[in-house]
């Protein structure tokens, strides 16, 4: 029984981890037996644990299966800065094959699961299977593009914006994954994550949170996100899903919904 449970989680990682590149390159049944082949071990982290720490040494990548992850760093004076947050089939340490170290910390934000796969297989598995390569390569640029709309965010966005465009973000990523409805979504961040993030004060997060909803756009009940109104939060945002280079955007089919006149009349105060 345990044999076979361990089997079905190493088939959803690999498999996990092929929807993901899927995404962004084109991959042959060869390519995908290949991935389906790698050695990787799975493991449970519970939220709040450090995956990799700075400048400690590490010999695999994590492939996220299930949950949340995110990159932060601590200023001096303790204060964190979120560069990042990862879902199911990314591979936030990527980098970490060619520099054997990262320069920030990796850590669950909720109970994950994991798996990780040696440096040395997926250098074989490189060297190997060309088209992989430049798949995870693809892999590494996203993460780069990513960063840097996290910049525009953060330099040049209201709080508002920045808000709005961080929920389009990890929305689409997760639909695209197949982890949404295109409607509500799993999305288990504490406020506190999310000023982390946007580098936003909690009271402000909070307030920016009751405006959205109270607009009509979104609805948040616990570590659940319902987006009422997509075309109208994506416009809020400025959001334009090119930085994320997927291959086929996913459909982000919401159905409108009738905001009450009361609701409409307390946001425009």
């Amino acid at each position: 029984m345990i044999g076979d449970t361990m089997g079905s989680t190493m088939d959803a990682l690999a498999r996990a981890l092929i929807r993901r590149l899927d995404l962004v390159a084109s991959l042959n049944e060869d390519d995908r037996k290949a991935l389906e082949a790698l050695p990787i071990t799975a493991k449970t982290v519970q939220a709040g644990t450090d995956i990799a720490v700075e400048g400690e040494e590490i010999n695999h990548c994590c492939l996220l299966l299930d949950g949340f992850t995110h990159r932060y760093q601590f200023m001096r004076g303790g204060k964190r800065q979120i560069t990042a947050f990862h879902v199911s089939g990314d591979i936030p340490d990527l980098h970490s094959l060619k520099f054997n170290s990262l320069d920030h910390n990796f850590a669950a934000t909720v109970r994950s699961e994991i798996g990780l796969i040696p440096h040395d297989a997926l250098w074989n598995l490189c060297m190997e299977r060309p088209n992989i390569a430049s798949a995870l390569w693809r892999e590494t640029l996203i993460d780069g593009s990513i960063f840097r709309q996290w910049i525009v965010a953060l330099g040049r966005m209201s709080g508002t914006q920045r808000t709005a465009h961080l929920l389009c973000e990890l929305t689409m990523r997760l639909q695209a994954m197949g982890l949404g409805d295109g409607h509500r979504y799993h999305l288990p961040l504490t406020q506190n994550e999310l000023a982390d993030a946007l580098g936003l004060t909690v009271v402000t997060v909070n307030r920016t949170l009751q405006t959205l909803k109270q607009k009509g756009l979104v609805d948040r009940d616990r570590s659940w996100l319902t987006i009422m109104d997509w075309k109208r939060l994506s416009e809020i945002a400025e959001f334009d899903p090119s930085y994320l280079h997927f291959r086929i955007p996913p459909k982000m089919t919401v159905p409108q919904y009738e905001v009450p006149e009361a609701a409409l009349k307390q946001a425009a105060q």
